[in-house]
């Protein structure tokens, strides 16, 4: 029997769920040449802010066991160049869905860039990363309060048709209040988890290992935590969840769905594996067939 691995995210229709996270995957072109992108259900592009960023000096990566800690420093040329240039230039070779992640520090910030990528006629979803630092309220990162999380959302909603997206830190202790805040203020879905704040230190050097001393910890390691954020924010919020954290297989994949996502981001092991998206999907139909699911959208929540 053939197996349906489709999916709707707020009325945009996926091929499959498997979708490269944002920062994994570049704009999708530099991996054109080694597979072929349109297996994949979606994408999420590169970070973008709205000036252009050389972000964070080096080294930037620690490797971790089972894991990794980045400081890119989201490394990226601007708004407008993104929606002018990478955007198009994805379109000529890429038919499914294009996710814009959208970063800034400030909600004016937030609100230039979502507007512009409305405005795109390539980008099918707007994703809003709250991780960052709000430079008005002491560099506290917008994802770790109710309050301006909720604001964040409002201020992108208002310039956003578009599909809305928040994706929400976990660095929280509480992740459904920060979820619920975002839906009330007009999210039309969620992105969870984004990286865990991490440091490695060379014991030799007696240094950290990142020049910027933190960074995002991502990876394996993370993929139990995520798929708990997943199911509780899904019990708690009635808006679709995309997951992600950890996820390397196509078993992660079903795990993440039956805790409640309806798309799955693969982050962490691109780097590792650059072919892992559609490995994913091409494992998918022969798991399906072994677990006795027919569609995947049978399985969403079903835990």
């Amino acid at each position: 029997m053939v197996k349906d691995l489709s999916v709707n995210l707020c009325g945009v229709d996926l091929i499959n769920p498997v979708i490269p996270a944002s920062g994994t995957f570049g704009f999708g072109i530099e991996l054109a040449d080694f597979l072929d992108l349109n297996t994949i259900g979606g994408i999420s592009i590169k970070g973008t802010t709205r000036e252009a960023r050389f972000g964070n000096p080096t080294p930037r990566i620690a490797e971790c066991s089972q894991g990794m800690i980045n400081s890119v420093g989201l490394q990226n040329p601007g708004i407008d160049v993104v929606v002018n240039e990478r955007v198009p230039e994805l379109r000529k070779i890429y038919d499914n869905a294009v996710i814009a992640n959208i970063s800034g520090f400030s909600l004016d910030e937030y609100a230039h860039c979502v507007a512009k990528a409305d405005a795109c006629e390539g980008i099918d979803i707007v994703e809003v990363n709250i991780s960052c630092p709000n430079v008005h309220n002491g560099g506290m990162a917008f994802g770790t309060d109710a309050k301006a999380a909720a604001e964040v959302t409002k201020a992108t909603r208002e310039v956003c048709r578009k599909p809305l997206f928040i994706k929400l830190s976990p660095n929280v202790t509480n992740i459904v209040e920060i979820a619920r805040a975002c839906e009330d203020a007009g999210a039309d879905g969620l992105t969870l988890v984004n990286t865990f704040l991490g440091m490695r230190i060379d014991i030799k050097r007696r240094k950290p290992i990142v020049a910027a001393g933190m960074g995002g910890f991502s990876g394996k390691a993370i993929f139990p935590i995520a798929v708990r954020m997943v199911y509780q924010v899904s019990k708690a919020c009635k808006v679709p969840v995309m997951g992600c954290g950890g996820v390397a297989t196509a078993e992660d994949v079903i795990e993440m769905m039956m805790a409640g996502a309806t798309a799955v981001q693969v982050g962490a092991e691109n780097l590792r594996n650059p072919m892992a998206c559609p490995e994913i999907v091409a494992a998918l139909p022969e798991l399906m067939d072994r677990l006795g699911i027919n569609s995947l959208k049978e399985i969403i929540g079903i835990i």
